[in-house]
């Protein structure tokens, strides 16, 4: 303990976007409004999925755990990202901040790195083996899927964040982003971080090139699939049940990738801040609306559940 007191200090300063003061009330406006439309787009397609007994499903089961993850991600860093716009205390204590990195560091990875992948393989068999799906995508295989995914998130948190909080800072307490991430962390340190940058580096690679390789292998499988399809309403009813999720990967993979998969030293924090606010703040909120626009049983369910209410606040009003 006494050496994690040395390394680590016991307040840390989230500089954020301090070098830009002008900036700071219009993204609390921002992360404010997308803070309260991943809360209430994610709670509702998680009520929706256990309200609709149509919507328990492998899709909406894995879909379901998207959305905790996206709320669990936003909950551990927008409170925080917001009273550091709102004020000029941004400080944060030592077991906030290391509490944030493990936290961040596993839902995130579990996120966009284990749980896409597994949701492509599911997209697979329902496109190219429609007969077999109900067989192939049992629940107890979903389950082992999901307790997979959260395992690798957890594995790669509590593998790498006690590497970086042990690197001696020599009394540093700025870091310079708007919450405790790992590449801010490692820039902190006074002594040399090459070794810590390389099982960075590798892990990434490891948990983030591999799940990759295997979605495109999935999305190459599917579209010979449905390149044979000869009627135009099946190739569009195909691509229809993977583009929601495509859509998905893509903006996860395409900022996580340039963010990660790059030497400390070439690591633009302006840059940086400006991607992990995308990734963290924004795509969350977003998710909802890229699922729910272009899924009929989910538009039904609401419908569904609105005429409901509807129904029952008028068989209310007769009765009073």
């Amino acid at each position: 303990m006494e050496g994690e007191n040395v390394s680590f200090p016991s307040t840390v300063v989230l500089l954020g976007f301090s070098d830009y003061p002008w900036l700071e009330m219009p993204l609390f406006g921002v992360v404010l409004v997308s803070y309260i439309l991943t809360l209430m787009g994610n709670s509702s397609i998680i009520f929706l999925s256990m309200a609709e007994p149509r919507l328990r499903t492998p899709m909406y089961f894995f879909l379901d755990n998207l959305s905790v993850l996206d709320l669990c991600v936003t909950c551990t860093i927008v409170p925080q990202l917001l009273a550091n716009l709102w004020g000029p205390e941004k400080t944060i204590a030592s077991w906030g901040c290391i509490t944030q990195a493990y936290l961040f560091h596993w839902t995130g990875c579990t996120e966009c790195c284990v749980l896409l992948a597994v949701m492509s393989y599911d997209r697979y068999v329902a496109v190219c083996r429609p007969l077999h799906y109900t067989v192939i995508m049992h629940p107890r295989l979903c389950l082992q899927l999901v307790t997979v995914s959260w395992f690798c998130g957890f594995l790669n948190s509590f593998v790498m964040c006690p590497q970086t909080m042990q690197l001696s800072r020599c009394g540093r307490h700025k870091v310079d982003h708007f919450l405790c991430e790992m590449p801010a962390l490692i820039a902190m340190s006074c002594e040399d971080t090459t070794l810590v940058e390389v099982f960075a580096f590798v892990l990434g690679v490891v948990l983030l090139l591999v799940p990759l390789s295997l979605i495109l292998i999935s999305y190459g499988m599917i579209a010979a699939t449905v390149l044979r399809i000869k009627s135009a309403a099946g190739r569009k009813k195909a691509f229809n049940t993977c583009s929601s999720h495509l859509t998905v990967v893509s903006l996860f993979y395409g900022t996580i990738i340039y963010m990660y998969l790059q030497p400390a030293n070439s690591y633009s924090q302006d840059q940086g801040k400006f991607l992990t606010l995308f990734y963290t703040i924004v795509t969350p909120s977003v998710n909802p609306l890229i699922y729910t626009l272009r899924n009929k049983d989910v538009k039904a369910a609401m419908r569904k559940l609105l005429r409901g209410e509807k129904d029952g606040l008028l068989l209310k009003l007769l009765y009073l």
